[in-house]
This record gives C-alpha cells, structure tokens and sequence, in this order.
C-alpha cells in the first residue's frame, strides 16, 4: 500500500502485521517478514496510528499492489 498526503506534515506513529516507510509526503506500508505468504483462503490484517496537523489535506493517492484505488 502506498499513500501520498500533503504537505508533508502527516506521521506515521505505529504500525502492526506491517512494514512501514516514510518519505516525506510518501507512505509505503508492505507485509511484515512473517506474513510474506498468505495460504489459500487465509488472510493478513494490518494497520496503522498516524498524528497529522488539522490543516493537512486527504491523502492524494492511493495504490494497493500497484493498482489505483479510490479515496474515502
């Protein structure tokens, strides 16, 4: 998952079932070491805690496996 917030103010304070990177408005989150392999109708639930100012718009973009996907 990918997100792209603005301006660059948005933090990412804690993740869990994640990796999380940050570069600047930029936020990359990937599967953890030991959730790299989901089996057949398993699944992986992941998330995050962010502190942002109130002036900061919504995020601008948002991919998951490389796919656009909608905002909101």
């Amino acid at each position: 998952m990918s997100a792209s917030t603005s301006p660059a103010t948005t933090t990412i304070t804690n993740s869990w079932n994640a990796s999380v990177s940050q570069s600047g408005p930029s936020i990359n989150a990937g599967n953890a070491s030991f959730n790299a392999t989901v089996p057949p109708g398993g699944s992986v639930q992941w998330g995050f805690k962010a502190t942002w100012p109130r002036s900061d718009a919504n995020p601008s973009a948002f991919r998951f496996n490389g796919a656009s996907r909608a905002i909101g």
